[in-house]
């Protein structure tokens, strides 16, 4: 039954997942699949976040069902609209582990176009945004790019430059030195970014 069949995939996935009717795609037809979504909702299992986007909450014993991931809502936006989705500038930063402050508002850049989607009490920014700051969408060298836009040219250092080394493992060093060309002419990056393990 796909019912069946869509909840042990949900649940396979394990809690904070978020999805959309497309993700099943392949256990049935797209009516058969809404009627399944709508019925593990009515359960209690999913809970449907918008239109055509639900997630399996994650659950704490103090604080009840919790607010969904921004950064997964935004993956699953991206997929139902099929456009790419990249983490703004000073997400990445956090990310990677250059800056402690963690951003106000949940911005993600996109080659769709701009909304602001309200998920619950959280509002999911997606923001144009021309193809050179979509390189590596999706994929680690995008976080990697974008958080060297958020230092700037002025802040690549050498401190910098380690602390993204030692978050990489060595295909993502592969793929950034790739496609590193797309990066600006006035970035100078330490040679360690694509070398060896720092």
């Amino acid at each position: 039954m796909t019912t069946d069949k869509i909840k042990r995939r949900i649940v396979g996935k394990g809690r904070g997942a978020v999805f959309t009717p497309g993700d099943f795609l392949d256990l049935g037809s797209r009516a058969a699949i809404d009627q399944a979504l709508s019925r593990l909702a009515d359960q209690g299992v999913i809970r449907r976040l918008t239109r055509g986007i639900y997630d399996f909450p994650k659950q704490s014993p103090k604080l009840g069902v919790l607010s969904p991931d921004a950064d997964a809502v935004a993956r699953a936006i991206a997929r139902k609209d099929r456009h790419v989705m990249q983490v703004s500038p000073a997400r990445a930063a956090n990310m990677l582990g250059l800056t402690a402050q963690v951003p106000a508002k949940a911005v993600y850049l996109t080659n769709g176009p701009s909304r602001t989607r309200q998920i619950g009490s959280q509002s999911i920014i997606m923001r144009n945004a021309v193809a050179k700051n979509l390189v590596g969408a999706g994929r680690p060298t995008g976080i990697v790019f974008q958080a060297l836009r958020y230092l700037g040219k002025n802040g690549v250092d050498s401190v910098a430059i380690a602390r993204i080394a030692r978050a990489l493992d060595a295909d993502t060093r592969a793929a950034l030195s790739a496609v590193a060309r797309f990066l600006s002419a006035n970035w100078v990056f330490c040679p360690d970014l694509f070398g060896a393990q720092a």
